[in-house]
């Protein structure tokens, strides 16, 4: 086995969360007098922080105004929107196998733990999991790179036992930052070229390919 220790991104890598994250920006979007942009459009921020959404969205820096849309943001996702996702094929068994293989697996995603729970927990996938960490809803360790680090330092894990599979160029230069290898998938929501650009230690392109690439 060539990883000890797997770290899951969380949304675009697990889960395809798109119905739960855009219907909950477009409601925060009504909620503050904004235009609401179609679905579409939005699935570009299907990953990252949402403060930094919000400040793209809103065209300002404002922090109380974007803390603003991050309140009304949670009030529909935190009802409805944590359950408006679906596990991508394949990743059950992905995660059976590699438990058999004698890996610990980790959820380590920008999205607020207390969701992550939640939505891990909904589909089901707990059992597969060490530990699920998070950020924390006053936007704490919702950076990739002191996420990672945090949970390193936490768990007591040694960077050249751990590889990051995510489906965003912030998991790869999350990962980067602590001397972690990583994997970028492209069944998520990256925009073209992104992944090449950002320069993971591997890309792949199917489920198959990720297990083959952890096992070494």
């Amino acid at each position: 086995m060539r990883f000890a220790h797997v770290f899951f991104d969380l949304d675009g890598t697990l889960i395809d969360p798109r119905d739960g994250i855009v219907k909950s920006i477009q409601y925060a979007l009504e909620a503050l007098g904004q235009p609401i942009p179609d679905a579409s459009s939005l699935e570009r921020f299907i990953g990252p922080p949402l403060a930094g959404t919000f400040r793209h969205l809103l065209g300002t820096d404002d922090r109380e105004r974007v803390q603003q849309a991050i309140t009304a943001y949670r009030v529909r996702f935190g009802a409805t929107g944590v359950f408006e996702s679906r596990v991508y094929d394949g990743i059950p068994d992905l995660l059976r196998a590699l438990r058999d293989a004698g890996c610990m697996l980790w959820v380590v995603t920008a999205k607020p733990g207390v969701y992550s729970e939640t939505i891990i927990s909904h589909h089901r996938l707990r059992p597969h999991f060490r530990g699920v960490y998070g950020s924390e809803l006053n936007g704490d360790r919702s950076d990739k790179g002191s996420l990672i680090r945090y949970v390193l330092e936490r768990e007591g894990l040694s960077s050249k036992e751990v590889v990051m599979v995510g489906d965003r160029s912030h998991d790869v230069e999350g990962a980067r930052e602590n001397r972690v290898a990583c994997v970028g998938v492209r069944w998520g929501y990256a925009s073209p070229d992104e992944l090449e650009a950002a320069a993971p230690d591997a890309i792949v392109g199917s489920v198959s390919e990720l297990l083959a690439y952890v096992r070494g």
